[in-house]
């Protein structure tokens, strides 16, 4: 069902989303509660509701351009703000009782960034223009900054945030710089134009190419990929951890988005350019990630070096897409989006299990949680175990998926050099493991003290790893469909 040009329904998530977020903001304004009580159920009532409208227009078909090509509606944007809205959902649930022992609450900013942060997540995810990619790259990054920097009395949070500011605004310049190349070259903003163009070979090479290379550094950096992850491991650690889960989660999805859409919607023409670009940077992030990983004890950081080295994998899927592209773009997608699942349940374990003057960041601290919780344990038993690529979960399926089309295309080393280093990968997160199951616990030993709700979702998140990984076909054909649609492969 095509739209017109200006049509405002296929908007109406965003829409939506920038009435209540304001609303909750007003609310918020005049609110004396300590907790903000009816912000938090005010932002998880309107998650539940954008996800419903989205789930209804993906539903029923609702496809198009608006705006004048700036703002684009398909099955990829659908997917991909779904899984948004769910992953800000559970983490702003898991979060809720560390950020209020932190006194995180007390200015109510929190809930109003993060729907703010995820607006523009959303004009990322279904950006049609090289305008729009920046405008809502900027609203995300912005709300992001603040986010980090919300406990003013922490010093290692304040300089995690200018950290992430100063590394984000020079990404920012990359790929802006990059965006102006191609317009130099091209003569055109609108990613659909610019596909046009370059297909008929009617782009100047050697800018074309120079921006190229200028929008993958800024992707990368995005995506916490090597040598662009310098502000991974500090900022995930300074953060704290309810702002880390936040930032590593649904950001991901529109980062991934936005080089979907770039990259393959728009320079699909050029992948022989930048293909060999990704492999390079795949192969660097699971070697960087990998083996630095080894020698972390703080569990934050070596979850941010993990994230670098999924990023590889990641970057794989993106340089698979050769002979049946929309098998490698689905694959990369299905991962994207598993990893997320994964990541909620590795940081909401950390979040369930801190309490008030203790943070649960040390991989020693994880110490006897058998004796204290057995499902808790055997939630991170499956987790790590997802992480590592191991069957029955759903990080084993992931992998195999990406690695199938890069073997086929004939990168059968790179495929090797993958499966080596997940198999070093699998020393620090079955560490993990053994901390958790065999090692005495230190100190007194304290309940996991989280509410049911939290206990709940915590609960669903492990199942849906290990069940996604036993009956992976439907999200997969999800995936695959949604790339195969929204950008004509």
């Amino acid at each position: 069902m095509m739209h017109s040009s200006l049509d405002f329904a296929l908007a109406t998530p965003e829409i939506l989303l920038l009435v209540l977020g304001s609303v909750i903001l007003l609310v918020d304004a005049v609110s004396n509660h300590p907790t903000r009580k009816i912000s938090y159920v005010l932002t998880l009532g309107t998650l539940v509701v954008l996800t419903i409208i989205s789930l209804m227009q993906w539903h029923d078909g609702v496809k198009g351009r608006a705006f004048g090509g700036l703002f684009v509606t398909d099955d990829l944007a659908h997917l991909l703000k779904v899984t948004s809205y769910v992953a800000v959902f559970v983490t702003l649930v898991y979060g809720r009782v560390y950020s209020q022992s932190r006194d995180m609450l007390r200015g109510g900013e929190m809930y109003v960034l993060s729907l703010f942060g995820l607006l523009g997540q959303m004009v990322m995810i279904s950006a049609g223009n090289l305008i729009t990619v920046y405008l809502g790259l900027e609203l995300m990054s912005l709300s992001l900054y603040a986010l980090i920097a919300l406990r003013r009395d922490d010093a290692t949070a304040t300089e995690a945030a200018m950290k992430y500011f100063v590394l984000g605004a020079l990404a920012s310049g990359f790929l802006l710089y990059g965006m102006s190349m191609i317009y130099g070259a091209t003569g055109q903003l609108d990613l659909a134009q610019i596909a046009a163009v370059i297909g008929a070979g009617k782009a100047q090479y050697l800018p074309l190419v120079l921006g190229v290379v200028f929008i993958v550094a800024g992707l990368a950096f995005k995506l916490g990929a090597a040598p662009f992850h310098m502000w991974v491991p500090d900022v995930y650690h300074g953060a704290p951890t309810a702002v880390t889960l936040l930032l590593g989660a649904a950001p991901k999805l529109a980062a991934f988005a936005i080089t979907l859409r770039v990259l393959i919607e728009a320079m699909h023409s050029l992948a022989a350019d930048w293909q060999p670009m990704l492999l390079i940077l795949a192969v660097l992030s699971l070697a960087v990630g990998n083996l630095t990983a080894i020698a972390q004890t703080n569990f934050k950081r070596m979850l941010a070096y993990s994230t670098i080295s999924h990023m590889g994998f990641v970057l794989l899927g993106l340089a698979a897409g050769g002979q049946s592209p929309a098998v490698g773009y689905g694959a990369a997608l299905f991962y994207i989006v598993t990893y997320v699942l994964t990541t909620l349940g590795s940081f909401g374990m950390v979040l369930l299990l801190s309490r008030d003057g203790f943070e649960c960041d040390n991989i020693d601290d994880l110490k006897g949680l058998n004796r204290r919780s057995p499902w808790h344990a055997f939630i991170v038993l499956v987790l790590m175990v997802s992480l590592t690529g191991l069957p029955p979960t759903v990080g084993f399926y992931a992998k195999l998926a990406v690695l199938q089309p890069l073997i086929q295309m004939g990168h059968v080393s790179i495929a090797v050099i993958a499966v080596m280093f997940s198999l070093i990968g699998a020393f620090y997160y079955l560490r993990v493991v053994k901390v958790v199951y065999f090692d005495d616990p230190v100190g007194d030993v304290h309940p996991v003290s989280a509410s049911c709700v939290q206990r709940g979702l915590m609960s669903l998140n492990g199942v849906l790893v290990l069940l996604l990984g036993i009956v992976p076909g439907g999200l997969m054909a999800a995936c695959v469909r949604a790339v195969q649609t929204s950008l004509g492969l």
